[in-house]
């Protein structure tokens, strides 16, 4: 068979329809190379980051909450750079994160709240994390909670204020007492950090606060809401960060990469790390609120002293907790839920009837736009 000879305006045609195709190879190739430095540079990012371990037996999971990824947080009161144990969890925060919208939600546990620990004996939520670092502290929260948390991210003061520096800081509202008591507390973090503290201007209004004021913000205990308010701007001061962080540019982002992950320590994987990372755009903090949802306080604990959160019907604040969460409404607490709630009765004397602190603090939520 003779093959018909292809005229020149033909041949000009398939010569352009190749070097399309090798354009578009090349394009293609350029994307993957691209898509590959990206990863193996997080990679190169990730590996300066504290990874724990953690004996999975050991953590209390107590159900499989479906498409939630249920995430706890630890902020630490460390002044010795010990991120991993030994040291007092001044934050205790639950992220939990809804796989198929992508809304994050965050709950604040009180960290003076009175729950089971790990011997079975009762004491304040925080110190589950001094005696046993993350697992224990986990531990708890699954336990006491009916969660099914597996992970976990701890910093400490430095690295929250080193991300709010390099993010150019961030603006709030105060009242004049807040005002005074940042200024307060913030001689005590500059301290600990290692930084100067500049006084702020003790007064009502909307002011720039730099990395240690806005630390110090999110430690102020001596206000209207007490413990109850400090968690409320610790999930503020958080949210605004993200916030921030999500508008901010490349080079910014990699100097905070470069300046914090040291400082942090996570039970996550390297590469379940970079699948956050990827998605980090799309996650959107709708609602924040603290835990427990009705609540006193008493220093007439059955052999303990100091002053304790005390909740008001456990059973019931749990439920509502699976509700906010994850919208089941009609959660039947576990057994050991419902031995807590018990013992914690016994223990202080608190039952339905006691009467609640003000709710404005004690269930606060934030809706985001």
């Amino acid at each position: 068979m003779v093959k018909k000879r292809m005229s020149k305006a033909e041949r000009l045609r398939a010569k352009k329809k190749r070097r399309r195709k090798r354009a578009a190879v090349l394009i293609v190739e350029l994307l993957l190379l691209c898509v590959l430095g990206a990863v193996a540079y997080g990679m190169f990012k990730i590996d300066k980051l504290d990874y724990t371990t953690l004996n999975q037996e050991k953590l209390d999971v107590y159900r499989d909450t479906g498409p939630y990824t249920n995430i706890a947080l630890f902020g630490l009161d460390s002044r010795e750079g010990e991120i991993n144990g030994g040291v007092q969890s001044d934050c205790i925060m639950i992220a939990s994160i809804n796989n198929e919208t992508d809304d994050v939600k965050l709950v604040s546990v009180y960290r003076d709240t009175l729950l089971q620990q790990a011997d079975e004996t009762y004491e304040k939520a925080n110190s589950a994390y001094n005696r046993g670092g993350p697992e224990e502290a986990i531990s708890l929260l699954n336990r006491n909670l009916d969660l099914d948390i597996q992970n976990y991210v701890s910093v400490n003061f430095n690295a929250l204020v080193d991300t709010i520096d390099l993010l150019g800081g961030l603006e709030v509202e105060l009242t004049a007492e807040e005002a005074f008591w940042c200024n307060g507390y913030s001689a005590e973090t500059a301290q600990v950090v290692g930084q100067e503290m500049i006084p702020i201007k003790e007064e009502a209004g909307v002011q720039l606060l730099d990395g240690v004021h806005a630390v110090s913000y999110a430690r102020i205990r001596y206000t209207e809401g007490d413990d109850f308010k400090r968690a409320e701007r610790q999930r503020f001061i958080l949210n605004e960060t993200a916030k921030k962080a999500k508008k901010a540019s490349f080079s910014t982002l990699n100097k905070i990469l470069d300046k914090v992950f040291p400082q942090i320590s996570t039970s996550f994987s390297a590469n379940e790390l970079l699948g956050f990372a990827a998605n980090a755009l799309n996650y959107n903090i709708v609602e924040t609120t603290g835990f427990p949802f009705q609540v006193t306080t008493s220093e007439n604990v059955m052999n303990h002293y100091g002053s304790y959160v005390v909740p008001i019907e456990f059973k019931q604040n749990v439920i509502e907790l699976h509700k906010l969460l994850f919208g089941e409404e009609d959660y039947e607490p576990s057994e050991t839920v419902q031995l807590i709630n018990d013992e914690i009765i016994y223990l202080t004397g608190v039952t339905g009837e006691s009467e609640a602190l003000n709710t404005e603090f004690t269930r606060e939520t934030t809706e985001e736009e």
